[in-house]
């Protein structure tokens, strides 16, 4: 995992690497992003670069770095296993050269990169010569068949509900007013989660409803999102901060969690959303929304990019919360699929069978 940050990727990494160092004697951690250790599991191995020179590189600098670690891990010791979590052209060219199995789990929905027809080569005739690949939601699993003709094994995110609900219980700053409808967002400010979407949408809205939106996270479409706010008067009801640690006691708060990602793999913050009890409207993106809100039972869903649908829905809430009540109850069932321990047994059991 060359670099690590603060996204959802991140949590399943901590989360199925220390699972697995109490089933696996012999588990090391390739990286550049050293400052994290402290979220492993002591007797997980860290390789990494002394050097903090290098956590400023950008990805893919990184990539080529841990190849380079990883290539002399291999040199050392054919008798190896190798998971890639991020850079999984790279690190399967290098294993399959090198003749040392590989496991590949995909994270992001092949809509994010499969318009690029470089991309779409070395998916298709790199990326399926893993000896296993694992997505995170059965759409993924199906577009990984039907562009690629690759065969992925689906294992759904593991959600550990406990530390997420005690986690949601320390006390934070308040940024929503009294008496308003209070939504949320917490993302990377890119591209791909597409805030602007949800930012059109309340400037619809704002004269219909008392409202009050809170955009959590950190990233490069920052400045644009602020300066359109600024620019649509919006400042009084939406606030943009940095990212939290925890962001659980912020979501638990709100009474909308909004997602409008242009695409994602399963993402994790409708899990953590739907597990503080909120009520999620989420773009109809691959993959993972539809899936997570049983197509619609448990949740309200709009077409990606379209602001003015997404206004309506935030205005069918407020107007049908007893309706909205009964979705929400449909989605916290159905969080059954995601079970912690089950989920992490069966990234094991997959591991296993190529030991």
């Amino acid at each position: 995992m060359p670099s690590i940050e603060d996204g959802g990727v991140e949590k399943n990494l901590f989360l199925i690497s220390n699972f697995l160092i109490k089933k696996i004697n012999n588990i090391s951690i390739i990286t550049i992003s050293n400052k994290f250790k402290n979220k492993f599991d002591k007797k997980i191995k860290l390789i990494f670069f002394r050097n903090n020179f290098f956590n400023y590189f950008g990805r893919r600098k990184k990539f080529f770095l841990c190849l380079f670690l990883l290539f002399l891990e291999i040199i050392k010791d054919k008798n190896i296993l190798v998971f890639s979590f991020q850079g999984n052209i790279y690190c399967t060219l290098l294993c399959k050269i090198l003749g040392v199995k590989v496991i590949v789990r995909s994270n992001t929905s092949p809509n994010g990169w499969s318009q690029n027809i470089f991309k779409h080569f070395f998916f298709k005739n790199i990326l399926s010569s893993a000896n296993k690949i694992i997505v995170n939601s059965i759409d993924f699993k199906k577009q990984f068949k039907k562009r690629y003709n690759i065969k992925a094994t689906c294992i759904y995110n593991p959600l550990n509900k406990k530390e997420i609900i005690n986690k949601s219980k320390q006390k934070t700053q308040s940024y929503f007013g009294k008496d308003c409808l209070k939504i949320i967002n917490v993302g990377r400010l890119i591209d791909q989660k597409d805030q602007m979407t949800l930012i059109k949408a309340i400037n619809l809205v704002k004269e219909k409803i008392k409202i009050n939106v809170l955009i959590v996270g950190n990233g490069r479409e920052k400045n644009n999102l602020l300066n359109f706010i600024k620019k649509k008067k919006l400042n009084k009801i939406i606030k943009i901060i940095s990212y939290k640690k925890n962001p659980y006691p912020l979501i638990k708060h709100s009474d909308i969690f909004v997602l409008s990602s242009i695409y994602e793999g399963l993402p994790n913050v409708l899990l953590e959303a739907i597990c503080l009890k909120k009520f999620i409207i989420s773009s109809n993106c691959p993959t993972g929304p539809r899936e997570i809100l049983n197509n619609g039972k448990g949740g309200l869903l709009f077409k990606s990019k379209n602001y003015k649908e997404l206004a309506k829905k935030i205005v069918y809430f407020h107007k049908n919360k007893k309706k909205c009540f009964i979705m929400n109850k449909t989605s916290q069932v159905g969080l059954e699929r995601f079970d912690f321990k089950n989920n992490l047994n069966k990234y094991y059991e997959t591991i296993r069978t190529e030991i």
